[in-house]
């Protein structure tokens, strides 16, 4: 699914406009995308929650030449976790 395609379903669903739903949507990500960056992390219960992990400096291969070896920098990368309503869901669950 699209971004506009999620847009078009969070119209659809809600009743606003597709423009209103937009703004809704571009305001959740941008939220979740700010708390973040700052270091915080954003639970929703029974669905998930988003946090960032830190990754550490390792070594990776080279895929053009795998004889290379090349150090991987170290990162702060964004995680997110299911929760078990979503994971029921999925399953075919409730």
């Amino acid at each position: 699914m699209t971004k506009q395609e999620f847009v078009n379903e969070v119209a659809t669903k809600s009743g606003l406009s597709s423009r209103d739903a937009a703004r809704a949507v571009d305001a959740f990500l941008d939220s979740i995308t700010d708390t973040l960056r700052q270091g915080g992390e954003v639970a929703f219960t029974g669905f998930g929650k988003f946090t960032t992990q830190h990754r550490a400096e390792r070594q990776g291969v080279n895929p053009r030449n795998p004889t290379e070896k090349v150090t991987i920098p170290a990162a702060t990368v964004p995680k997110f976790s299911a929760g078990s309503q979503l994971k029921s869901a999925v399953k075919g669950g409730a």
